[in-house]
């Protein structure tokens, strides 16, 4: 009875043991995917997140991160009108799930992806676009260029069962010559802004003087026009009798001088 007891540990120690030395499971944790080699042979069939047999000795599974990965880099090229300029580009992009073992077949790991693709891809794509635009155009039409960056970086790297999540241009930089020149460029351009505010602004000033000026001498000639003998006449009564009005009954104290005086049968008329 003992003698099996024993049989029968020593039996489960050693099988343990050839477990743990074969190790038959593959844990595919989230975000990962498993590609089989059988005999240093890549297999078409992909592991899944979770736990997974394989036959050990025969069978390895290398673990491939297929979540997304941050890249950044820069790029010297020539411009259209032949500047150099220097592009600091940042690019995220993940492996294709469903072509992993692809991958690491023709270019391997998840760090030689990086180096052998990623960064070459880039590079190329940021000469190619950066040769058809000038290097104003760059700046002025940044948001052109990263997309026809992003397009030829797309087609490159899905050929290699990479795709590219997003892409942005960082910066532009160029010569100090250049950058000088710009600035000056747009100091000037502001200046004339400026000025051309300012003449705007006289011009529409001194419109509005002459409109207001017509208007004042068309005022007068309608006026002009109204004054008639009557109106005179009128206008003379008017002013007797606001005289009178305030006339307070005394007459002014004056020495030398002649008394005013109101013609009465006038205003009774």
């Amino acid at each position: 009875m003992q003698m099996n007891m024993a049989r029968i540990v020593a039996g489960g120690a050693v099988l343990l043991l050839g477990f743990w030395v074969l190790n038959p499971f593959v844990i595919v944790g989230p975000g990962e995917r498993g590609v089989v080699i059988n005999f240093g042979a890549v297999q078409k069939d992909i592991m899944g997140e979770g736990l997974h047999l394989r036959v050990p000795i025969m069978q390895r599974v290398v673990i491939m991160d297929v979540k997304v990965q941050k890249g950044e880099g820069q790029g010297d090229a020539a411009s259209k009108d032949l500047q150099q300029v220097t592009t600091n580009v940042a690019v995220n992009y993940h492996l294709d799930p469903t072509r992993v073992a692809e991958t690491f077949q023709t270019v391997g790991s998840l760090e030689a992806v990086g180096e052998r693709i990623i960064l070459p891809a880039v590079q190329e794509s940021v000469k190619a676009a950066t040769a058809l635009y000038t290097a104003e155009e760059l700046v002025s039409r940044r948001q052109e260029v990263r997309d026809k960056i992003r397009l030829q970086l797309r087609e490159r790297l899905t050929k290699n069962g990479v795709i590219v999540d997003e892409f942005s241009i960082v910066n532009f930089a160029f010569s100090e010559e250049f950058s000088n020149a710009i600035e000056a460029k747009t100091t000037a351009e502001q200046f004339k802004l400026k000025a051309e505010r300012d003449l705007d602004r006289i011009r529409i000033e001194g419109e509005q003087k002459i409109t207001g000026a017509r208007a004042e001498a068309e005022s007068l000639r309608l006026q002009k026009e109204n004054v008639t003998a009557d109106l005179i006449e009128l206008r003379k009564i008017e002013m007797q009798q606001r005289a009178i009005e305030k006339w307070d009954g005394r007459l002014p104290q004056v020495t030398g001088g002649a008394t005013p005086f109101i013609d009465i049968k006038s205003e009774q008329r």
